[in-house]
């Protein structure tokens, strides 16, 4: 009764905002805790209410653990809808909430680290339109879910919050603020802010973790006598074992055709079978040029209506009709799917529980976006493409691809992913040693020859490492089933392709540089999972090999 009573009233604030502009009316600030910290962040080393709260629980200092508990508490004069309102006093509540949020500012050391403005489906209507303090775990030891342990991975894993708080004592200050979107951001005064001083001690990661490790015999590959850095590897080695890169399994460094790099971490070794997620999808783009050579398909430009009878599917368009499979592969098909959009019809989430994928891609919607021009990433079509490539190619796509692509490269041990219909997946999910991702990385260096034999036209390749995003802004750009990737030293710039899975799986061939670096990890669906890698890369593994 009194939740429907508090909707009740939230109902008829808005209507009341809406029609007037007047302030909300928020719940009344009565606990005396509350009062003594208005406009205050306290930090907590515990979860508990506001009611059982009492001076002696807020901490000026700590010992700071990444696996003890770490809340904040917030107190404000005002709820948050009426910060808003003094941003634009002409927008009805609802507008403002779904317009604007919170404002986390994270400083170390007097250092702005990171800034987020929380996305507006955070927290509750009820909370932001009538609540004046809340509780907030950044670090749960028991796993809450919560927006704010996301928010916290943000700024210690992804924005370098845990490089900023190496061992020694530092000053972590977090500010709030209210921001509105409409459509450039408008950001108030400070709300609410604190500090604490945290100790960070020392890992004391054994030698044994550090060391750079021996390339073993039996590899397949030769092994380089080419020189590297071996601090930056010992570094690297050290920030892994200290669990500030995380879920890092495998690292693998080719120069100029030779082994240089071979390191495992977490259990995983020389034998272990990497889930690699979508980084599979990029054997869906060699697998098409290589039928193309062998002329089971006749080009990339082959519309899929000579493959499916499109007016049996939902939604027939004349523009289904024009999907081509160079659209698949740029992933710039016009279907209505998009992988990062969990509205959209066609993402991948919605394939999965369905018993026939490629029914579940073929009836989609199409936008309105011209064919090839407009990006978004969409799983289901690159398991349309392997429909494709299994209904073309003698004795089916898995026969096929083990004789043309993984038997010439000498890849024996792999696992596939499979659809309802117990076809070959190319959704991703493709297990394989790291060694072996390394020889497909290499593949494309060799402009497609392996032991001398032409698995793959270098024309393809060329295709394949062609940016088809060029004026697409944010956006570093993506060729056949690969993105596109710059890294940089000093005043140089190093370009790209790789082949990338969730997790932090890739497979990176540089154009410009005799390398191919492969790093699997198993941070599925963790914000910093590619971010991370990035970092390891730019950092580290360039730094340590180029010469």
């Amino acid at each position: 009764m009194k939740k429907i009573f508090l909707l009740a009233l939230i109902f008829s604030f808005c209507l009341s905002f809406g029609q007037t502009s007047n302030i909300v009316e928020p719940e009344k600030i009565e606990n005396s805790v509350q009062k003594k910290h208005l406009n205050e962040i306290m930090f907590l080393d515990k979860a508990i209410s506001l009611e059982n709260t009492k001076e002696t629980d807020f901490l000026k200092s700590m010992t700071f653990q990444e696996d003890k508990d770490l809340d904040i508490r917030v107190f404000q004069d005002n709820s948050l809808v009426n910060y808003l309102h003094q941003l634009n006093p002409s927008l009805p509540a609802d507008g403002l909430l779904k317009k604007g949020n919170y404002q986390f500012t994270f400083y170390v050391d007097g250092k702005i680290i990171y800034v987020e403005n929380l996305n507006s489906g955070a927290g509750t209507t009820e909370s932001k339109t009538l609540k004046t303090t809340f509780r907030i775990p950044l670090i749960s030891s028991k796993n809450e879910d919560s927006w704010g342990k996301f928010l916290w991975s943000r700024f210690y894993l992804t924005k370098s919050g845990i490089d900023a708080l190496d061992e020694g004592k530092h000053i972590l200050k977090i500010e709030i603020r209210p921001y509105l979107k409409t459509p450039t951001v408008k950001t108030g005064n400070i709300i609410a802010q604190g500090q604490i001083n945290l100790i960070v001690q020392n890992k004391n990661i054994p030698e044994e973790q550090i060391k750079v490790q021996n390339i073993k015999p039996n590899s397949g590959w030769k092994v380089s006598n080419e020189l590297y850095d071996t601090k930056k590897v010992r570094a690297l080695n050290q920030k892994i074992a200290e669990n500030r890169f995380r879920d890092i399994t495998s690292i693998v460094v080719i120069k100029n055709g030779e082994l240089l790099l071979e390191e495992y971490f977490n259990k995983y070794n020389r034998d272990s079978l990497n889930d690699t997620r979508s980084v599979g999808k990029s054997f869906a783009s060699a697998l098409t040029g290589i039928a193309i050579k062998d002329g089971y398909l006749k080009s990339d430009n082959q519309k899929i209506s000579e493959f499916y009878d499109l007016k049996t599917f939902k939604n027939h368009a004349s523009s289904k009709d024009n999907v081509t499979i160079k659209s698949l592969l740029t992933m710039s098909s016009a279907f209505e799917g998009n992988d990062q959009d969990e509205d959209s019809p066609g993402n991948e989430e919605n394939m999965y529980p369905t018993d026939n994928w490629i029914k579940f891609t073929l009836d989609l919607p199409m936008t309105e976006n011209k064919i090839g021009k407009n990006w978004s990433y969409f799983t289901a079509g690159a398991v349309l493409t392997g429909d494709i490539l299994d209904q073309s190619v003698p004795k089916g796509l898995e026969n096929y691809a083990d004789k043309k692509l993984f038997q010439p490269l000498e890849i024996k041990t792999y696992k596939w992913q499979y659809t309802p219909q117990n076809k070959v997946s190319l959704a991703g999910g493709l297990r394989m040693k790291t060694l072996d991702l390394a020889k497909f990385g290499q593949l494309y260096k060799n402009n497609g020859i392996w032991n001398g034999k032409t698995i793959l036209d270098k024309d393809w390749i060329k295709k394949s490492f062609t940016n088809y995003f060029s004026d697409t802004p944010d956006f570093e750009g993506y060729g056949y089933l690969f993105w596109r990737k710059v890294y940089t030293i000093g005043d140089k710039s190093f370009e790209t392709y790789q082949s990338s899975g969730n997790g932090g799986n890739k497979i990176i061939m540089f154009t410009e540089l005799p390398i191919v670096m492969v790093i699997t990890a198993k941070a599925y669906n963790q914000p910093y999972s590619h971010s991370q890698v990035d970092k390891m890369v730019q950092e580290y593994l360039l730094p340590a090999v180029y010469k």
